[in-house]
């Protein structure tokens, strides 16, 4: 049996972290705006699969290591916080041609997967939340403590997985009927491309 307690508090706390927006939630509905429900499905994924790899480095203790050494956090806040600027400004640069909206919807739901998953995995705020977030509702006297935070880390992941996709739903059902309004269209990139860069540079200078 797993060494958990107050699950359903983990599940409401968990649902409620989920809806503050945030970078994952930008990066989904660009991916929208991009290839339709599509890409922000398949962005979603990726986003899932980076925040995998948090519960996994969080329940072996990768992520104290990553917090205890400021060198090794500040690399990873640089890298990461330098990603979240790069895409803002490609988002910024698209110009509001038609023919150009078009070609940022040809983008591979491949490429859409990994930069998802990057903008997720990179961010040791991440990493520092399920650190701190996971062992609350898991027995400290327990014998499957390791068990149980990859079981809560994989129901948070789906919640956020599923909340993700319905952001992509209601993305790509509000903008279908602007995706003629190539101006209109554009200036959406450019104000989610801005969000990009804020929310990498308040990154950059967090500190640990």
């Amino acid at each position: 049996m797993l060494d958990i307690h107050d699950f359903w508090l983990f599940v409401l706390s968990g649902l409620l972290l989920n809806l503050t927006p945030g970078v994952d939630t930008l990066y989904v509905l660009s991916s929208s705006l991009a290839r339709g429900f599509k890409g922000g499905f398949i962005a979603s994924l990726g986003i899932g699969m980076g925040c995998l790899v948090h519960v996994m480095a969080a329940t072996v203790g990768l992520s104290a290591i990553l917090m205890a050494s400021a060198t090794t956090f500040m690399v990873v806040k640089t890298i990461g916080a330098l990603y979240l600027v790069y895409l803002g400004v490609k988002l910024i640069l698209l110009r509001s041609t038609p023919s150009l909206v078009e070609k940022s919807a040809t983008r591979s739901l491949r490429v859409i997967f990994w930069q998802g998953f990057l903008t997720n995995v990179l961010n040791p705020k991440v990493a520092l939340f399920f650190l701190a977030f996971l062992p609350q509702f898991v027995d400290a006297q327990g014998s499957h403590k390791v068990l149980s935070m990859l079981f809560l880390g994989a129901v948070f992941t789906f919640n956020g997985v599923l909340w993700s996709i319905f952001l992509a739903w209601s993305a790509t059902t509000f903008t279908h009927k602007l995706q003629r309004h190539a101006l209109i269209m554009a200036w959406f990139y450019k104000i989610i491309g801005a969000l990009f860069i804020y929310l990498g540079v308040r990154l950059w200078l967090q500190k640990a």
